[in-house]
């Protein structure tokens, strides 16, 4: 330690240079500005950190009402998906049992159709039964007149019950 004692050193004029500096820093107020330097910095990250925090509980807020949302939403779905697959259900039914009377109730046209042709078609056939043997009579009593008026009685039978069969029938 003989270098801090003898000012012909070097290192002597380097530690009182030092010194000397260290002194003016104090003296000017640099710890002081470095302080609050450090504190400011410190109260700005410490600010940074309060609002990191704040945001992380506001996030974790709005990710548990986004969860209970969700689970609502899911729900809420799953009602809405039970309730058209029973409405799917009940028309499909309603359509079945709607085509089932539509199938019974053309099939009663149908036969009542049906019926009425039946029926037509027969009053016709009679008719043109009728029709025919009214000629064929008239055929044979003209002929009959023709020939002279003689009578044959198994033609004089025949008409006869031709006549009653066609006139009940009618």
């Amino acid at each position: 330690m003989g270098f801090l004692t003898n000012p012909a050193d070097a290192e002597f004029w380097v530690l009182l240079a030092v010194v000397v500096f260290a002194i003016i820093m104090v003296r000017v107020g640099v710890p002081k500005l470095v302080a609050k330097a450090l504190d400011d910095a410190g109260a700005k990250v410490q600010a940074q950190l309060d609002e990191a925090q704040r945001l992380r509980q506001e996030a974790e807020t709005l990710l548990a009402e986004v969860k209970v949302q969700r689970g609502e939403t899911e729900k809420a779905a799953a009602e809405m998906m039970r309730s058209a697959q029973a409405d799917a259900g009940r028309l499909r039914a309603e359509a079945a049992v709607k085509l089932d009377e539509d199938i019974k109730r053309r099939g009663v046209l149908a036969e009542r159709k049906i019926a009425q042709a039946e029926a037509q078609a027969a009053s016709e056939v009679k008719g043109a039964a009728a029709e025919m043997a009214a000629q064929a009579t008239e055929a044979v009593l003209a002929a009959r007149l023709a020939s002279g008026g003689g009578k044959d009685p198994s033609i004089d039978a025949a008409l006869s019950g031709l006549a009653t069969k066609f006139g009940a029938a009618a």
